[in-house]
């Protein structure tokens, strides 16, 4: 993992779950990690135990789904460190109505403000340093519902994932002049925080057999250490019990 030491990375939704899980893995790895997420204390705990292993990082929390938010903190990134190797794009989450049904203009801003809106945010600011640099990767945390059509995520979490998918595509057909490149990560269910806004959350037996954490924060990992010539385009990963697979 030497290939990232002295690196900077910035990771959304740090506060928790996958988020939380891929910042510990890259600072243990040797980047310098810049946390966001809407939660303050939820990111100073992910600080903590990065600093508990001798890693790095720097919190910056903020609410991404606000337009200015996003490029703010990236000038502070530069003004910091001089430079941005790696945006790991994890921020979302998702409502208990969610159904078409339980629809509103409200709750459907929120979801693509968070989902899709907020991603587009980041990638755009965090691609500016990266020009200048001419290197620079993303990684996005889109969803199994960025490519297969199913119930349980809901109509606007699904659009909103498959619009992430098609947003990392156009990166790297445009920005891989600038020695940028981009992947989109499709995992099934992930044993997470965000499972407790489903309509029925799923037990402890059916989150034992899900990805777990970890499990996101390794494939993070081999993606980020690929040699600069080689460019994941897109990974989907389920657990081997998919229940997805289930008619």
């Amino acid at each position: 993992m030497t290939k990232l030491v002295g690196k900077v990375a910035w990771v959304t939704g740090a506060g928790s779950g996958i988020g939380q899980a891929v910042a510990k893995a890259l600072a243990g790895a040797g980047c310098t990690v810049v946390l966001t997420g809407r939660r303050r204390e939820a990111l100073d705990q992910t600080a903590a135990a990065i600093a508990e292993t001798g890693g790095k990082s720097l919190v910056q929390s903020g609410d991404l789904t606000q337009p200015e938010t996003a490029g703010t903190i990236v000038a502070e990134i530069e003004a910091r460190f001089g430079r941005l190797d790696l945006l790991v794009n994890n921020a979302g989450g998702n409502i208990v109505e969610r159904a078409w049904k339980d629809l509103t203009p409200a709750s459907i801003d929120g979801l693509i403000h968070s989902n899709l809106s907020a991603a587009l945010y980041c990638a755009a600011a965090a691609m500016h340093p990266m020009r200048k640099a001419q290197q620079g990767q993303l990684i996005h945390i889109a969803s199994w519902a960025g490519k297969f059509i199913h119930p349980v995520s809901g109509p606007v979490y699904t659009a909103a994932k498959h619009a992430v998918v098609a947003m990392s595509q156009s990166i790297n057909m445009e920005e891989y002049r600038n020695g940028i490149r981009s992947t989109a990560i499709l995992p099934a269910e992930v044993a997470t925080p965000i499972l407790e806004k489903r309509p029925t959350p799923p037990s402890a037996q059916e989150r034992a057999e899900m990805l777990q954490p970890a499990d996101l924060a390794e494939l993070a990992l081999f993606i980020a250490t690929q040699p600069a010539s080689v460019c994941l385009n897109e990974v989907v990963i389920s657990p081997r019990l998919n229940k997805f697979y289930e008619r």
